[in-house]
């Protein structure tokens, strides 16, 4: 009789592209996310907490390849009789699953309609250093308004978040660009009617911030060596064709008059040009009237990240201090958010134009940063330790854990094998626990526990002189009814 195989022992490993975090950046992630919300919700959005799945056909353009529907998402095909069952997917992000539910609800929602969501989206791609197949967005948009008051609005309310979470002033900047300029420029250079060269030039804009002027000059025309010496074929446009997308992209200027006048010149006689520049000089008129000045939030044609899917007005927050990359040099820190005006999303759903604009905040990136900053990052406090001397004392225990507790104080007892009192109070290092609290049987009759201040111990065993080890002990006695209050006296000492 043969022997039945052996199952294999499955590998405990986090699958490729993905992560698992533990309690200090759950803890870090849930804080940055309720500042946010206050945020939103002091401008007005309201909360909205959509499926994570959503059909593919809803989540539609937003796939890399709509023939291949489990290309870029997550997605698999539901089962029925006549192998027919919809196909569905982990959300992309959440700007489709909004037009979803808006086309969906509509009746019954307001207009405009103001929402923010926060949590996990899933992406099918190849993951790479810090790049994860599942990451946390936070998105604010407003459906059913074409004012550009809802445009300066979005921006005025990213410029207010990233402050509130501990980016300060000078350390970003949010900038500003319109869709309906570039849609000029192509007018302008006869290329409105063309897709294919269109949307080579578009690709050609997309790669300023790498190439810088000369290179877009070489793209758009014959074409250029790049840094590995291949040679990459240009748009084949002449230099009066390229004109106009060069005088786009370089059109800021210090003052802010002249770079919307450079951008007429950009424009040229382009009707939705001319309209996408009115549009970028109404929202710096919105901007300004609340004291969001250029050094905070600045009209930046050379902004062409996205331009590809947004229809008007687009965003970018950049921080703009000082990092090492992972070679020691320097590098500015770069974009935590983006979005822009997006009228032709619900449209899908409704055959009817609905616009809309939004802003969405890359959590992680954003906490990247912060860990950069310095602003967060230190171990974070764990509970009081109530250790055991006694096993078949545990409800004394448990009852002082418990006055901690309903105090406000975040306490647990120790479970493990309480036989080595060294293992607790190594539990309770590890824990990174403030306080330690001991009852043995002689604390017991004498109606006092030992607390041991594991801060201050700690600091004191790396520095301290036996004369202030003696003047500041780390552990002494307090009565029994006293505990919750000296425990809290240590904590604020420590500052938690």
């Amino acid at each position: 009789m043969a022997k039945t195989k052996k199952q294999p022992r499955p590998k405990a490993e986090t699958p490729k592209g993905f992560r698992d975090y533990f309690g200090a950046e759950v803890s870090e992630r849930a804080e940055m996310l309720q500042k946010i919300a206050a945020v939103y919700h002091r401008y007005g959005f309201d909360a909205l907490e959509s499926s994570a799945v959503e059909t593919v056909e809803a989540l539609g353009k937003f796939l890399p390849d709509v023939d291949r529907p489990n290309e870029g998402v997550f997605a698999w095909q539901e089962a029925d009789e006549d192998g027919r069952g919809d196909w569905l997917a982990l959300r992309y992000d959440l700007t489709a699953p909004l037009a979803r539910v808006y086309a969906q609800h509509r009746n019954d929602l307001p207009t405009p309609y103001r929402r923010f969501a926060m949590g996990p989206v899933w992406r099918n791609e190849k993951p790479g250093p810090g790049r994860y197949r599942q990451f946390y967005q936070c998105d604010a948009d407003t459906v059913g308004t074409a004012s550009m008051a809802a445009d300066a609005e979005i921006c005025a309310m990213l410029a207010d978040t990233l402050e509130e979470v501990g980016i300060p002033r000078r350390d970003y900047l949010i900038r500003v660009n319109n869709r309906k300029v570039l849609n000029g420029v192509l007018e302008s250079m006869g290329l409105a009617d063309d897709e294919e060269r269109s949307a080579a030039v578009m690709r050609t804009i997309d790669k300023f911030d790498k190439v810088g002027e000369a290179g877009v000059r070489e793209l758009l025309g014959k074409g250029r060596l790049d840094a590995s010496g291949a040679y990459i074929d240009g748009v084949g446009l002449n230099d009066d064709q390229a004109g106009p997308v060069l005088t786009f992209l370089t059109s800021k200027a210090d003052d802010m008059a002249e770079t919307f006048a450079n951008l007429r010149r950009a424009v040229g006689d382009s009707p939705m040009g001319q309209e996408g520049v009115v549009e970028l000089e109404q929202i710096a008129t919105l901007l300004a009237a609340q004291g969001y000045g250029p050094d905070r939030i600045v009209i930046d044609p050379s902004v062409v990240r996205g331009l590809g899917y947004y229809t008007g007005p687009v965003f970018e927050a950049e921080l703009t201090f000082d990092i090492l990359d992972e070679k020691g040099r320097k590098r500015q820190f770069g974009s935590v958010a983006g979005g822009g005006r997006y009228d032709d999303l619900v449209k899908r759903f409704t055959g009817q134009a609905v616009p809309a604009t939004g802003i969405s905040i890359g959590v992680d990136r954003l906490l990247a940063a912060l860990r950069e900053k310095g602003r967060i990052g230190s171990a974070a406090t764990g509970p009081v330790v109530v250790t055991v001397m006694d096993r078949d004392r545990m409800a004394d225990y448990q009852a002082m854990v418990g006055e901690l507790r309903q105090a406000g104080i975040r306490a647990e007892v120790y479970l493990g094998n309480p036989k080595n009192f060294g293992n607790q109070l190594k539990y309770a290092d590890k824990r990174n626990s403030p306080v330690a609290i001991i009852e043995g049987g002689d604390e017991k009759e004498k109606g006092i526990v030992q607390l041991k201040d594991l801060v201050l111990g700690a600091k004191i065993a790396e520095n301290a002189t036996l004369e202030e080890w003696k003047e500041r002990p780390s552990q002494f006695e307090v009565p029994r009814g006293d505990m919750v209050a000296k425990v809290r006296e240590i904590l604020d000492g420590q500052g938690g």
